[in-house]
């Protein structure tokens, strides 16, 4: 499986010219079915195809942590696998979110399918979480991240996404071109995994969409944050959702746009 590839560039400086080999970051479609059908295609960084089709579907409403199902590859191409099936019976499939996303999902959108934004405002109960954390322990939680992002530090092309209980355990990270992807990876993983999606802390190496926001919400993660800026919609969201939404986590400082009973000194 490869996920970083080398390409010829010319690098400039000042009046200098270098011919170089650089690292960049491998982008691939993998379409994913369920029960045989096309559900969706998304452009990807290759790996962990299951936790991100798992991670999606659950995200999407498609199944939740207790429907029986069976992962497939349907087909590799170089090695990389660019088709899955997810069998699901009829008795567990949620069909009423079947039309919610398009046949397209690109690696960076912010929409990623959805038809409309009110769609995604179906949250009945928000987050309710005792949890908390202090912000020099946050910002910790940056740096454990960008460790394991060994991608990214050949490419800088890679985002990363990360979970980590109140204890500090960091419970999963993965890289994507995608921020929504990495995302789906961690939360895939965590179900996978069989681990308790319960007081848990969702990081992201960009800024944070809606989107972004409405995946924590299904996974039921109290706090959320990011390196980078968050968009207007997402600082709303939350709000309604109960997620304390924290960004720009850089150096030793960080923005508390929501809840912020949940982020001490």
């Amino acid at each position: 499986m490869k996920t970083i590839a080398n390409y010829p560039a010319h690098k400039y400086k000042s009046t200098d010219i270098q011919q170089i080999m650089d690292n960049l970051v491998v982008e691939e479609s993998l379409l994913i079915y369920i029960n045989g059908d096309p559900f969706t295609m998304t452009m990807r960084t290759p790996g962990f195809e299951q936790e991100l089709t798992i991670g999606l579907l659950f995200t999407e409403k498609i199944l939740d942590q207790f429907t029986p199902y069976e992962f497939i590859i349907v087909e590799k191409r170089n090695g990389v696998t660019t088709a899955v099936n997810v069998l699901i019976e009829k008795k567990y499939l949620k069909t009423e979110y079947l039309d919610k996303r398009n046949l397209l999902s690109v690696s960076s959108c912010g929409i990623c399918g959805k038809l409309e934004k009110e769609q995604i405002r179906d949250c009945n109960q928000p987050i309710i979480s005792n949890l908390k954390i202090s912000n020099a322990q946050l910002l910790t939680f940056f740096d454990e991240m960008k460790k394991k992002q060994s991608i990214f530090s050949q490419t800088s092309g890679c985002h990363a996404a990360a979970i980590f209980n109140q204890e500090g355990k960091c419970l999963s990270v993965m890289e994507d071109i995608g921020r929504h992807n990495a995302v789906d990876k961690v939360i895939g993983d965590l179900l996978i995994r069989e681990i308790e999606k319960k007081d848990l802390i969702l990081l992201v190496s960009g800024r944070i969409s809606y989107e972004i926001v409405t995946k924590a919400f299904v996974a039921g993660i109290p706090i959320l944050a990011a390196i980078s800026a968050s968009s207007s919609l997402a600082v709303d969201l939350a709000d309604e959702m109960g997620i304390t939404l924290v960004g720009f986590c850089r150096e030793d400082r960080a923005t508390c746009y929501t809840h912020n009973d949940k982020i001490t000194n």
